[in-house]
């Protein structure tokens, strides 16, 4: 099981860097069509669809790798015994949550399939592609939240990140 879930973690991200690259590509082309003189009409708006696609699809994969944002002002201070019940209690609440959100994602791409909703903006694009990106996404956290939640339940650590910190420019 343990393989099957780190492969769809990874599936997820592979899947943000093709979001990423079309992002890309998307702009590319808006650039290229200046300078032709083209107006390639709604690439913005695609572009953005990519951008959330991308932040969405990315998240379990930074969650499992201990990346994502946490404020342990007060864990750290903790006892070990202490911080595990917090971090229990964490986790339980992020995984209630992101079930919720997962949840009202899929219902949100059925409706906008359902009544044929689409982009206010020039692509006119079917909300129902860019939301099943982001539920995707959702549901994929979801289900990091909940083996976060078995793994530290089962008696193993939170995932940390390295000691280097990131390299950004």
């Amino acid at each position: 099981m343990r393989g099957l879930l780190d492969k769809v973690y990874d599936m997820a991200a592979y899947l943000a860097c093709i979001c990423m690259l079309m992002i890309f590509v998307t702009i590319m082309i808006q650039v290229g069509g200046s300078y032709l003189g083209l107006y390639v009409r709604g690439t913005d708006a695609i572009a953005g669809y990519f951008m959330a696609g991308a932040s969405f699809l990315a998240l379990a994969h930074t969650l499992k790798r201990g990346e994502h944002i946490r404020v342990a002002l007060f864990i750290d201070r903790m006892s070990p015994a202490g911080r595990r019940i917090a971090e229990i209690f964490c986790l339980l609440i992020a995984a209630t949550l992101s079930v919720f959100f997962a949840w009202y994602s899929w219902t949100m791409a059925w409706w906008s399939y359902a009544f044929t909703a689409i982009s206010d903006a020039q692509d006119r694009t079917p909300l129902w592609i860019p939301q099943l990106l982001m539920a995707i996404g959702v549901s994929v956290l979801a289900i990091a939240f909940i083996d976060e939640l078995v793994q530290v339940l089962r008696g193993r650590a939170i995932a940390k990140p390295d000691a280097v910190p990131a390299h950004v420019e």
